[in-house]
């Protein structure tokens, strides 16, 4: 089954016109809109949870290792 044709799309829009009507489909569509930008929001979100955790370990493991370099220097 490939993608439908031209004819077949305009059924299509027809039916859906005339099950929702003229005045629902722009408050799916921003419902729709608002919802991807809800979701694209909550990834850039994540993704900057995700980086600034990982500077925090990365930041730890410096400190560790100046902490285990400055004992082994006053141990010798």
């Amino acid at each position: 089954m490939g993608m439908p044709s031209g004819m077949q799309l305009l059924v299509i829009v027809l039916i859906v016109l005339i099950l929702f009507g003229g005045k629902k489909i722009p408050e799916l569509a921003k419902g729709l809109g608002s919802g991807i930008k809800n979701f694209k929001k909550a990834v850039k979100e994540d993704d900057e949870e995700v980086a600034t955790a990982s500077k925090i370990e990365e930041n730890d493991k410096k400190a560790e290792t100046k902490q285990s370099t400055a004992t082994e220097s006053k141990q010798s």
